[in-house]
């Protein structure tokens, strides 16, 4: 699997090609015990995106979306085709920020890990953009003072801050209620508006799909293969009321049933 090194802080330039560029990718989670079978978690997936693209997948659960962002991130090597990515980086569903670190120790971590990183410079690093992400005045706050849409914000200027080009999104507000959810959706399509990269989100929220993606992949049931892809035309930022995005979230639940 062809892999480049990270460019910090910025995406790949477009003429470099597609970003993310996988050809008939399958993949088979061993037999866990004797006797048993393989489980196909992706049955043949072709797709290009874009430098600073969004793209949303969505399909049934279980169908494979999550191992697909594990194959993209380099967690899992596939079993046949061919996958070539610009170094990625997955933000899990969980924020798994420590909880011994302060709010902002949590979002400087990838930066303290970086060869010759230093807690001072990390946190200098950091500083620079928690106003820019509503987190101006909580830096010293633990995980636990923090409300779940808050944390959620650490964890993806965490993510950011890696410097990988490719994000890999994988139900970041699942774990929200509906109202923080709305609020986070229009947050995120701010932050990636200020600080574009190529993004691969993983929802079962349509109407978050059509609101943050430039396109939206609908996945069939395990194994996950691409049964639709409806392109969103739209400039953002979006509004979840506009008539034309009502009209593609129903052509994507429409696919979803079929």
């Amino acid at each position: 699997m062809e892999r480049q090194q990270p460019v910090p802080g910025r995406a790949p330039e477009t003429q470099r090609g597609p970003a993310l560029r996988l050809e008939d990718v399958r993949f088979a989670y061993p037999p866990e015990r004797r006797g048993s079978t393989s489980v196909e978690a992706v049955g043949g997936i072709s797709v290009q995106v874009a430098a600073d693209e969004i793209v949303a997948l969505v399909g049934p659960s279980g169908c494979g979306k999550s191992t697909l962002l594990e194959l993209v991130c380099g967690l899992r090597a596939p079993d046949a085709g061919t996958l070539h990515a610009d170094p990625a980086v997955l933000m899990p569903q969980r924020d798994l920020l420590l909880p011994w670190f302060d709010a902002l120790d949590n979002a400087a971590l990838a930066l303290r890990l970086r060869p010759g990183g230093s807690r001072a410079g990390a946190r200098a690093g950091a500083q620079a953009t928690f106003t820019d992400f509503g987190l101006g005045g909580f830096e010293d706050r633990r995980p636990y003072e923090l409300s779940g849409g808050m944390r959620q914000r650490v964890a993806f200027l965490r993510t950011l801050l890696s410097g990988k080009p490719v994000l890999c999104l994988d139900e970041p507000f699942g774990a929200l209620d509906a109202l923080t959810r709305a609020e986070m959706r229009d947050w995120l399509a701010a932050a990636l508006l200020r600080e574009p990269r190529t993004t691969l989100l993983v929802t079962h929220d349509v109407e978050e799909a059509c609101v943050l993606a430039d396109r939206v992949i609908v996945l069939s049931p395990r194994p996950a293969r691409v049964v639709a892809t409806i392109a969103v035309d739209l400039p953002r930022p979006r509004r979840a009321t506009d008539p034309a995005l009502l009209t593609l979230r129903e052509q994507a639940l429409e696919a979803l049933a079929a």
